[in-house]
């Protein structure tokens, strides 16, 4: 495994920028929406669930500014505007896969966690 670039490594900034990007709320679960093909933005509004249209569009201008998602606007009326992951958006499918696989797999052991922290921390106030 590569070293990890230092702390006053120059691209730690722009690393640090694009992870908060792809950790946020919305990202994974579009993201991997998209990887199933474009998607009209009403579409992936009833899909991803529970998202507000103000958090998909930004979610969704955040990853196009990222270059992993881009916008396609079909001149009719009304405008037709599909999203779609590019190249680099695919790139991505893997490690985010892996992600949410683990996540799955461990899912029991976590809310175990959370409940024995809960517990602690309930001990520790009484």
């Amino acid at each position: 495994m590569k070293p990890l670039p230092r702390h006053g490594d120059p691209r730690c900034p722009a690393v640090r920028n694009l992870l908060q990007t792809i950790g946020s709320k919305w990202s994974v679960i579009v993201v991997l929406h998209l990887s199933q093909g474009p998607r009209r933005f009403s579409d992936l509004r009833r899909s991803v669930g529970g998202v507000t249209q103000k958090s998909l569009t930004a979610c969704l201008r955040e990853l196009e500014r990222n270059g992993l998602v881009e916008r396609v606007v079909t001149p009719s009326i009304p405008p037709r505007v599909d999203y779609g992951l590019t190249e680099l958006g695919q790139t991505l499918l893997e490690p985010l896969l892996g992600l949410t696989t683990w996540a799955v797999a461990n899912e029991c052991a976590v809310a175990e966690a959370q409940a024995r922290f809960a517990n602690a921390d309930e001990d520790a106030a009484a």
